[in-house]
């Protein structure tokens, strides 16, 4: 029976990866419409009357246990459904494991775990597997099922482990249209059979639905309020508002081969610690270009604290409070860019102007609707979790090609421009002042080693339990520090700047001082990069896996240590992670354009991937940066790059 169009419900437990299962879907599914919905969005009785309106179910994968009330939702109701109500489905992962359980077979916790790993899959070349040669999987799972003479399952696939025995990998149900994998099939390490796999499913639905004068009824109007329709909408509204002319980018580029982020910091003004400063500092090799913002006491200073409904907008000596009202932080954040776009700036400069500043990790918690822990017994927040400062003037200095560009969005600016350019001509021309005050050792208060080690064992437990696939254990760390003391009178933060810098030059470092508070950062990692268009490529390259450069550390010797499981596997789960996260922005138009490469930086050998999305041009949709950046938060690379992970 042909279906056009056909509707495919796709049940999420809550898990990272839902989004690529989706596009798998679509991709091998021609024309299909994908609706997903949350196990627990629904009873089973409201998602009852929905059912006829589906061609076929697809149940995800999740954290947890089958045999939890919690963690499976209504996924255990659609097993036992009435003959007369019976639907194709296809179960991932915890979706095979559920089928397994409620047709009698043995839920088992895996000896050793299997996350982010590959195996080869055997399998009986039938049902699902019909047509597909061989067939390599990733898996993530700590349970498996287990067949017993009592199941009313039939086992297709296995992976043969040496540490687990057997594992079963595919099945079906003997009489029902029920097929089940255990790896992932929608994974970037698992080969064509994944989508060969989805493509014989539909095939098998649509032969069962004929035999059984299964039809779905017609869905378009009854569906229109049902889950959410894959893609998904924009998170990100526009308030309707007037929008202004757009701003002109005035530039003078000059060729300043002797110029240097440090020295065009202190020209314009760094030293003064009383006053807001930054510059995104491109300090090494691969990095190129740095900007340099020049700041006004009218430049505009948004901060946010989540738990907070008003944003505080400061201009010099005016602080406005602004309420979000029924809109969130990046709604806010968005409709203030709208009204400042700018034009007739020179395209091959990455910066004209706009916000620079920091987002907390609590802000992506908070964007994902769970709760912020934070203390109600301690002094008031003290750091923002927005803190930007909205740039109007700056200096961006191209590296590579020795060219220093100013800019200004300002109006009748031009005497600003002219007198910059002349200090900076002046400045290429003079020796460097510029000194590092003494490196002094500092002191660390490492965590409590008990209690340390005893949450690694808590980790471990949730990821045999199968409530994670990944943990990242982090911790404060306290320094202490001598004061240091310059001859010039500048700031020590940018003293303690200048020394990270030379100990660790990085490529995207940067030094924001947005009062209260302070980052230094020195980082190889760029995590999200966003082109102006009109072709919009939106980019991000999360580094997983390190090695020190030394004596005798050549790139032969990083490949090899670089290339074990442990390192492709980490690398591997923050890459699935991120293509969930573009494909709930961007849709279809995901590509891994490289994965697990090595990368030679001025200390390190870098395990890298690239990741990238293609989206609408800006004229379609002002605000889609905006929405890759939101739903980007809290971001998986960066968060898990510093700190011990297990898995």
């Amino acid at each position: 029976m042909k279906v056009d169009n056909p509707n495919i419900l796709l049940i999420d437990s809550y898990d990272s990866f839902t989004l690529n299962l989706a596009a798998l879907c679509r991709k091998s599914i021609p024309g299909c419409r994908i609706y997903i919905i949350k196990n627990d969005e629904y009873t089973f009785e409201e998602l009852k009357p929905y059912i006829d309106y589906f061609a076929a179910i697809v149940v995800g994968p999740g954290p947890g246990s089958p045999a939890t009330d919690k963690d499976i939702g209504i996924v255990k109701h659609l097993w036992t459904m009435q003959p007369t109500k019976v639907i194709p489905i296809f179960g991932v992962c915890l979706g095979l494991q559920s089928l397994g359980i409620a047709f009698k077979a043995k839920l088992k916790r895996l000896p050793t775990v299997k996350h982010g790993l590959v195996s080869m899959i055997r399998h009986k070349g039938q049902d699902i597997f019909e047509g597909a040669s061989m067939v390599k999987g990733v898996r993530y799972h700590s349970l498996c099922i287990e067949p017993t003479q009592e199941s009313e399952v039939e086992e297709l696939a296995w992976a043969d482990d040496d540490d687990n025995g057997p594992v079963l990998m595919a099945c079906k149900h003997n009489t029902r249209p029920f097929w089940a994998v255990q790896y992932h099939p929608e994974s970037v390490l698992t080969n064509n059979a994944g989508a060969q796999v989805v493509q014989n499913f539909w095939r098998l639905a649509r032969c069962w639905s004929a035999t059984n004068n299964r039809k779905p009824l017609p869905g378009d109007a009854k569906l229109q309020n049902f889950g959410h329709r894959w893609p998904l909408a924009p998170r990100v509204r526009i308030q309707p508002k007037i929008l202004l002319p757009k701003r002109q980018v005035k530039t003078v580029s000059i060729y300043a081969p002797h110029l240097s982020t440090i020295t065009i910091s202190e020209l314009l003004g760094v030293h003064n610690d009383e006053e807001p400063f930054v510059a995104l500092d491109s300090a090494a090799s691969p990095g190129r270009f740095s900007i340099i913002a020049a700041l006004l006491p009218s430049s505009p200073r948004i901060t946010f604290s989540v738990g907070s409904n008003v944003v505080m907008v400061r201009q010099g000596p005016t602080v406005k409070e602004e309420e979000l009202g029924s809109h969130d932080i990046w709604s806010w954040l968005a409709n203030f860019m709208l009204v400042q776009q700018a034009e007739g700036g020179n395209p091959a400069v990455p910066f004209w102007g706009g916000l620079i500043g920091y987002l907390t990790y609590e802000l992506g918690v908070d964007s994902l609707q769970v709760p912020v822990n934070r203390d109600p017994g301690t002094k008031p927040l003290r750091h923002p979790d927005v803190n930007l400062i909205f740039v109007e003037r700056s200096v961006v200095l191209d590296s590579c090609a020795g060219v220093v560009y100013v800019q200004s969005l300002l109006e009748d600016d031009e005497m600003w421009l002219s007198d910059t350019v002349r200090k900076l001509q002046q400045a290429n021309t003079s020796t460097s002042t510029s000194a590092i005050s003494e490196i002094r050792r500092s002191v660390a208060t490492l965590p409590e080693k008990d209690g340390y080690i005893a949450r690694i064992r808590h980790a471990k437990e949730c990821l045999y339990s199968g409530d994670s696939y990944e943990i990242c254990l982090t911790a404060p760390t306290y320094i202490s520090t001598h004061s240091l003391a310059s001859g010039s009178g500048s700031s020590s933060s940018w003293e303690r700047y200048k020394i990270l810098r030379k100990l660790n030059p990085a490529p995207h470092s940067a030094y924001l001082r947005l009062h209260p508070s302070t980052l230094i950062s020195s980082s190889p990692e760029r995590f999200l990069s966003f082109t102006r268009g009109p072709d919009t490529i939106c980019q991000l390259r999360p580094i997983k896996g390190t090695v020190k450069k030394a004596a005798g550390i050549t790139r032969a010797v990083a490949e090899q240590v670089l290339g074990s499981d442990k390192e492709v596997a980490e690398n591997l789960m923050i890459v699935d992670l991120i293509r969930h996260d573009l494909h709930s922005v961007i849709g279809d138009s995901v590509q891994v354009k490289q994965f697990c490469s090595v990368e030679e930086y001025e200390t390190l050998w870098q395990l890298v991937s690239v990741i990238e999305g293609k989206g609408s041009s800006r004229t379609e949709n002002p605000l889609l940066g905006w929405d890759v950046l939101s739903r980007s938060l809290p971001p998986g690379g960066p968060t898990l790059a510093c700190a011990p992970t297990v898995f």
